[in-house]
């Protein structure tokens, strides 16, 4: 005699049921999602400005610039007289040469604008080729002095 315990297979409910129980599902997980308490942001420190962390960011872009006939960055040449950003952390950069007479006057200024524009959150930089005060040694920090075994 066959066995009289009958395996039953669930039935399939209707579209509007299956429909009706997708929904409830989907809500069930948006309330779920809605229901989490994320932790607040941290405070930045008192007293931190974020353009403190792009202007030194800056300065490494210049110091990757170097006079030509110098093995010292301009930055350590001491050919960077102002940089300044505003809070729309557009740059500006006075800058001088090491000579009026310098082979390189019109392409270190643009070398210097291309490294600033490339530092991630700067908008615009402009640079401005000073001659006052005239460059001279006495400029120069002491690592570029003792790189150049001017001390």
């Amino acid at each position: 005699m066959p066995d009289e315990t009958l395996t039953q297979r669930p039935m399939a409910p209707n579209p509007a049921e299956a429909e009706a129980q997708l929904k409830a599902q989907a809500d069930a997980a948006s309330e779920a999602s809605d229901s989490k308490e994320f932790a607040p942001m941290p405070k930045p420190p008192e007293g931190f400005d974020p353009r403190e962390e792009i202007m030194d960011r800056v300065v490494a872009a210049i110091k990757t610039c170097y006079d030509p006939e110098i093995p010292v960055d301009i930055w350590e040449l001491g050919l960077i007289y102002r940089v300044d950003m505003d809070g729309q952390r557009n740059v500006e950069i006075d800058m001088t040469l090491t000579s009026p007479m310098c082979p390189v006057a019109g392409e270190l200024p643009e070398q210097v604008r291309q490294a600033v524009l490339g530092v991630e959150d700067v908008n615009e930089v402009k640079i401005e080729l000073v001659w006052e005060p005239p460059w001279h040694q006495g400029m120069m920090s002491e690592e570029a002095r003792l790189q150049l075994d001017m001390f």
